[in-house]
């Protein structure tokens, strides 16, 4: 062997050695975990009258009552992925994602809100969809109802009518019947919490309806028998053909005691936040939390009422909801402290301020950093406590993180702060899987692109990828946490800067050997 071999043999050796070729382990996801992104219908969609689409209560609420809306922003063009949903699924394949969640327009796919008529254009707008990410090998995960009713049905009551677990368990079957065979994973409800809780006890929110106390609460009944009776659909009539899986997803807000006196307080608060919606469900019991049932029907007696504000439920009722999951749709992004109220004292709305029902206060610790909306105060331990309660509440169930995100104080690309969220908070997800056992098997990011947030307008930014709403193609651009997610999903690990490196000394030691033999 020549000088030039030798030379070269050595010179591998150093650099394989400063590379540094370390695998490590530690933060990778289990094999088979999951990674997707999130959109839904109104906030992305556009096109809000095109074709036969029939208005929502969205649509109604931006132009009655547009000074709710930041800037009286609406999503009647939005990131006009009607249009560009193409160009959602591209980006969807370039970030490698297992799995892209949307959601069906009700009143686009059936314009009534019944199911006598069925829009064309609606249903090849979602087979398109559809279609276009099995292609790229990306499962579509979808979500029957994502907060846009069609206004048809609030003219009759919405969710405070007893009918409407129909009607929607009519819809959710059509929609079965024209998607199921390719669509394998279904959310019935998205975030019961925030239509029925947050939007009846604010106002603020679609439809509209100052209630407290009561329209809540019977939209939190019918909204749990309209999934209930969408899941049985699915299991009587479309499980046997398309061995799919399906449930509903709700906004876990973690709350802790601001002090070890508010214990008490805080179990309270976390039945009804969290149990309201899941102890009818997951529970073995079946029905309300006992806690809460007890505590508004006490409350509503020394109010004047002749029976309770929260509508009891039939044991028919308790057993046709009981059970009704594959697994649990978990969305986090925020956590409270609970005190006690004090005599007198002003109580904020529920869920993010407080609750006149059980006389609690919530507030927020000062080392928790406030995202760019309101409601939004930055805590990573809360996912990995919340998911413990739910374990520790209902048993060991299946947990899908169907969304969890960050509203960025950085406009621009280089969203770091963004960046930091979801690597905190994956690292307390992982902990919560190999540390406490807890059978997490899926993250989902909201979102995959800026859009319409709601009361917030086009101000809060989620996305992974910019949209420019000044342009007329609503363009796209990857920022720096798509980056981020995209290795993290490329490696399964939160490793990825050790396992790229790794893979680049690999490359460079192969080279080596390839060069070293041909000089031999």
């Amino acid at each position: 062997m020549g000088v030039f071999g030798r030379t070269h043999r050595t010179s591998c050796v150093v650099v394989y050695s400063v590379l540094v070729c370390v695998v490590v382990g530690g933060r990778d996801f289990p094999p088979g975990f999951k990674f997707g992104a999130a959109t839904a219908a109104y906030q992305v969609e556009g096109a809000w009258n095109a074709s036969d689409k029939s208005p929502s209560i969205w649509d109604t609420l931006v132009r009655t009552r547009p000074e709710v809306i930041h800037e009286q922003s609406n999503g009647d063009v939005a990131c006009d992925s009607y249009n560009y949903w193409m160009r959602d699924v591209e980006i969807a394949s370039e970030l490698g994602l297992h799995f892209y969640r949307i959601s069906i327009s009700w009143t686009r796919l059936l314009p009534s809100g019944f199911p006598d008529r069925i829009s064309e254009d609606g249903k090849t707008y979602y087979n398109n969809l559809i279609n276009a990410l099995l292609e790229k090998g990306i499962e579509p995960l979808v979500t029957l109802y994502h907060w846009d009713l069609p206004q048809s049905l609030q003219d009759l009551g919405g969710w405070a009518n007893p009918h409407v677990s129909d009607w929607f368990a009519n819809y959710a079957r059509v929609a079965f019947s024209l998607f199921g065979d390719r669509v394998k994973t279904w959310l019935t409800l998205n975030e019961p919490l925030i239509f029925c809780e947050s939007a009846y006890n604010s106002g603020r929110l679609a439809p509209g309806i100052l209630s407290p106390g009561i329209g809540n609460y019977l939209c939190n009944k019918n909204a749990l028998l309209a999934h209930a009776k969408a899941w049985r659909i699915y299991d009587k009539e479309f499980r046997h053909k398309f061995n799919g899986k399906i449930s509903y997803c709700n906004h876990l807000i973690w709350v802790e005691p601001e002090t070890e006196n508010d214990e008490d307080a805080t179990e309270i608060t976390r039945q009804l936040m969290v149990g309201m919606y899941s102890h009818p469900v997951y529970s073995k019991e079946g029905g309300w939390p006992p806690v809460i049932e007890k505590i508004i029907a006490e409350k509503s007696k020394k109010e004047g009422f002749y029976h309770s504000r929260l509508p009891s439920f039939t044991q028919e009722e308790i057993d046709l909801i009981k059970g009704t999951y594959d697994y649990m749709g978990f969305n986090y992004y925020t956590s409270r402290t609970v005190r006690k109220a004090k005599n007198g004292e002003q109580i904020g709305k529920w869920p993010f301020n407080g609750s006149r029902d059980v006389d609690i206060h919530l507030t927020t610790r000062p080392e928790w950093k406030r995202a760019d909306t309101s409601w939004f105060y930055v805590n990573p331990e809360g996912i990995r406590k919340q998911l413990n309660w739910i374990k520790n509440e209902y048993g060991d169930i299946e947990i899908l993180i169907t969304e969890n995100g960050y509203a960025s104080v950085n406009y621009g690309l280089d969203d770091y702060d963004r960046v930091k969220y979801f690597k905190d908070h994956l690292e307390q997800i992982l902990l919560a899987i190999k540390e406490d056992g807890v059978k997490v098997t899926a993250f989902t990011a909201w979102t995959l692109i800026d859009n319409f947030e709601w009361n917030d307008g086009y101000r809060s930014k989620f996305g992974l990828v910019q949209v420019d709403f000044d342009h007329p193609e609503r363009k796209r651009t990857p920022r720096a946490s798509a980056r981020f997610y995209a290795n993290v999903i490329k490696t399964h690990s939160l490793d990825f800067d050790n396992k790229l490196t790794d893979e680049l000394c690999s490359f460079v030691l192969l080279k080596c050997i390839i060069k070293m033999s041909a000089n031999s």
